[in-house]
């Protein structure tokens, strides 16, 4: 028996380490979605919090590294690269018609208005008072959908927003 053949069968397949890998990444991300249990859990609040806490900030980083050191270098790049490919593929056009931008800021700018004013007018607004989780729901699902329906151009103009050097350009169509 060759040393080469002896270390390939000693070693486990590059496709079981990623699975294994990937899963604990998806288990850490998805680590956050139990806080409810654990907040209606009979535990004290100290340990609610404790427990909480790690699973909000501690455990998706803790679990990250695991699979990055199971996976391998090259095996966390090889599902980073497939994941951005994906969100390439199917994520926001650099631009879109005027139609679907006025569209994409009317969803942009209610949710915005409605939790700005909501706590200000909510007598003033039926039914606002009890169904105000669901009027937040949809609020929030509607402003993220809205980054989509912008499309990338919007993109980059939230991002100029957090950058010193950016300049904005306004070109003005001018017709004769």
């Amino acid at each position: 028996m060759t040393p080469s053949a002896a270390s390939k069968s000693d070693q486990p397949h590059a496709g079981v380490r990623i699975r294994f890998g990937l899963s604990i990444l998806v288990v850490g991300w998805l680590s956050p979605l139990s806080i409810p249990i654990v907040t209606r859990s009979s535990l004290t609040t100290e340990w609610k919090t404790i427990i909480s806490g790690l699973l909000a900030v501690g455990i998706p980083e803790v679990f990250t590294v695991a699979a990055i050191a199971i996976m391998g270098k090259s095996g966390y790049n090889r599902i980073k690269e497939a994941i951005f490919s994906f969100l390439k593929k199917h994520g926001p056009p650099d631009r879109v018609s005027l139609t679907r931008y006025r569209i994409g800021l009317v969803m942009f700018c209610l949710p915005v208005l409605i939790g700005w004013l909501g706590p200000y007018g909510a007598p003033l607004i039926p039914g606002y008072e009890t169904h105000r989780f669901a009027v937040s729901l949809i609020g929030d699902v509607m402003f993220a959908a809205s980054l989509f329906v912008l499309g990338g151009d919007f993109w980059d103009k939230i991002r100029a927003l957090f950058l010193h050097s950016a300049r904005a350009q306004v070109t003005v169509k001018r017709s004769n």
